[in-house]
């Protein structure tokens, strides 16, 4: 099935009540600093933490009650395993994780506090093998982005930034794998196709800016990016059609950006973010020459699931002042 903005409708609709509709706010302080009216679109108060929800509701709910019986397995080292158990738990259906070992314990606990069983794995690779391995058993796969019904979940951002803010022109979206920026593009290209979507990725966890450049996917030997959340190795057919088709460009930032990004959010704004999040304000800060007066910009902040250990850590590394 392809994506539409008729199934982020419906999506829409058969999410409410079960996610958050997140606040689109005016920031005073960011418009001055970049230079043009910016609103932040506040996923990093979504229920888990991040967008994911959004997705894993809207995948299991299209599943069969036969389907749902079997329960859903998903691999993940991030937030899509807690949006997976979450609404799974939500909707009383049995999930497991495969995750690898490297997964930051504030991640694994809030999995397993959401309910689901963890299946700890030597690292990524060795997570999906065990993954496809537990669907041979019979459990049904919540993919993290290569599913259109996980994408129009998604998507609904994107039609919750257009009504707030119907005259949005540039809107900075985070790649992970490609499910998140193709489902808001999706939308929002359909409703105002003369809106830009600007794809935002760290060095170190660049597999679609890598993949468009040469053509063809390319997967990553490994992620390097303390932008964890945007870990995907490698996007999909799918995901990579979606936004060579919908999105604008696809911006490339360095971790002390994002870092640096992350604690000016929190200084000024007052809203804890992930690297996967601020580093769409860093992208903005480097392209606001190109902004005019006229602009609506807007910065979807796609999470904020850090530990305190995570800030530590990112201060030490990279803590400079903001750039002015």
């Amino acid at each position: 099935m392809n994506l539409s903005l008729e199934l982020i409708c419906r999506a829409q609709h058969r999410l409410r009540g079960l996610v958050h509709r997140t606040p689109l706010i005016h920031s005073a302080t960011l418009s001055a600093h970049l230079g043009a009216p910016t609103y932040l679109k506040l996923e990093c108060l979504q229920k888990t933490g991040s967008f994911k929800p959004r997705g894993a509701f809207n995948r299991i709910l299209e599943m069969s009650p036969a389907e749902r019986k079997r329960g859903v397995v998903a691999v993940s080292g991030g937030n899509h395993a807690q949006g997976v158990a979450y609404a799974a738990n939500q909707l009383g259906i049995a999930a497991t994780i495969c995750m690898p070992a490297s997964t930051p314990r504030n991640y694994l606990d809030a999995t397993r506090g959401y309910g689901a069983e963890i299946v700890l794995c030597p690292d990524i690779r060795a997570a999906f093998a065990e993954t496809a391995r537990l669907q041979q058993q019979g459990l049904v796969l919540v993919h993290p982005f290569d599913d259109p019904f996980v994408a129009a979940g998604q998507g609904t951002v994107g039609l919750e930034i257009l009504e707030d803010l119907p005259g949005a022109t540039r809107i900075y979206v985070s790649i992970g794998g490609g499910g998140f920026i193709g489902g808001v593009a999706t939308a929002i290209r359909a409703i105002k196709p003369q809106a830009r979507i600007i794809g935002v990725e760290t060095h170190g966890a660049d597999a679609m800016a890598q993949s468009l450049a040469a053509g063809k996917l390319v997967e990553l030997a490994a992620i390097t990016s303390i932008a964890r959340t945007l870990g995907a190795p490698k996007v999909s057919d799918f995901t990579y059609r979606l936004v060579k088709e919908l999105v604008e460009e696809v911006v490339v930032v360095d971790d002390a950006s994002a870092a640096r990004a992350l604690f000016f959010l929190l200084e000024r704004t007052k809203y804890l973010t992930e690297p996967a999040a601020a580093c769409c304000l860093a992208a903005a800060e480097e392209q606001r020459a190109q902004f005019t007066a006229e602009d609506k910009v807007v910065i979807v902040l796609c999470g904020g699931n850090v530990s305190t250990q995570d800030l530590a850590d990112f201060h030490a590394r990279f803590a400079l002042p903001p750039k002015a």
